[in-house]
């Protein structure tokens, strides 16, 4: 399956389970992304499971349903899947059942550690076999302080995701991967594992929380959610609500290019996705038309703006257009940028 083949039938009547990234897919900060409450609903109800993959370790699962719910998502505990529990199984390959481990972060972190048998603790005095550092906004200078002793004294370290950043309703704030690098910058190590996306070890926990068999990678960034699932070999559709943009997606490398692009969550899992098929050198998705004439590349069409974005960037990964010129023609096309 690739972008340019597309999809006949509607992606959630093709898989058995979608792993949904968050924040940029289901919901921007405090609010739903407009359609996702009841497309979701009637995925499921064409048989598509869902599992809700965050690379976000500060809240436990039962917190993260209760504010799915709020929002009209249907979701329990189960359901969720984050990063601090995929940290908590990496922890077991390097500590004894029931040891004391330090955490730099909190409550998801905490609760993935009890769920697994560990025992979470906030100090090097007692005595911990390995470190865990995860995001939560309220990690301060103590917290990183114990960590730091905790390095150089040796301890495994594991990190939950090395995201330099977190979006805030008030914008872009550091993320864990910031923080870790703070004890990065105190003690010139670094983590023997990360656990979060691009990673291979939350999709491993997503697939065995979930049962899926044949799943859909959901996401909103090429460098976590994307190139995670090519480097888990399964299929991933981005949607244009959150961070990756036309020009960001047209210059994507090979490990960070999608299965499927669509400009929603409703669109992206409930309609077909139109094949991109190549005529005369032109390239053509519904009824939009991507031509080459020398340097230059014309744009044409109608409908979907999405259909002559797909266009664009079998053009340009083909490495038949430019990525300039490909930019150039979906801004001149649509008047974006």
């Amino acid at each position: 399956m690739t972008l340019e083949e597309g999809s006949e039938h509607p992606l959630a009547e093709r898989f058995d389970t979608a792993l949904l990234d968050l924040d940029g897919v289901v919901y921007v900060g405090p609010h739903a992304i407009d359609g996702v409450p009841g497309a979701l609903e009637e995925a499921r109800r064409r048989g598509l499971r869902t599992a809700f993959v965050t690379n976000n370790a500060s809240r436990p699962p039962e917190a993260v349903a209760a504010h799915l719910r709020e929002l009209g998502v249907p979701a329990e505990p189960q359901d969720v899947v984050t990063s601090a529990q995929a940290a908590a199984t990496l922890l077991l390959d390097h500590v004894d059942p029931g040891a004391a481990v330090l955490v730099v972060g909190g409550e998801g972190l905490y609760a993935a550690l009890r769920e697994r048998g560990l025992r979470p603790v906030g100090s090097l005095d007692d005595d911990p076999a390995a470190l865990v550092q995860g995001f939560s906004p309220d990690v301060g200078w103590s917290q990183l302080a114990e960590g730091t002793f905790a390095v150089r004294r040796g301890l495994p370290w594991i990190a939950s995701n090395l995201d330099l950043t977190v979006p805030t309703p008030r914008g872009i704030a550091p993320g864990n991967g910031a923080l870790v690098g703070v004890i990065r910058a105190a003690t010139g190590a670094r983590p023997l594992a990360a656990a979060g996306k691009p990673e291979l070890a939350l999709h491993r926990e997503a697939m065995r929380r979930s049962g899926a068999r044949d799943p859909l990678v959901v996401g909103d960034r090429l460098d976590t959610d994307i190139e995670g699932a090519n480097r888990a070999g399964v299929p991933s559709l981005l949607v244009l609500t959150g961070v990756t943009g036309p020009d960001e997606l047209l210059a994507a490398d090979e490990q960070h290019r999608p299965t499927y692009v669509a400009a929603d969550l409703s669109a992206g899992l409930l309609e077909p996705h139109p094949r991109v098929t190549g005529e005369d050198r032109g390239w053509v998705c519904g009824a939009w038309r991507v031509t080459r004439r020398g340097d230059r590349v014309e744009l044409a069409g109608a409908g979907p703006a999405i259909d002559a974005l797909r266009a664009l960037c079998v053009a340009v990964w083909s490495g038949d257009v430019a990525v300039l010129a490909g930019a150039a023609a979906w801004a001149a096309a649509t008047g974006a940028g």
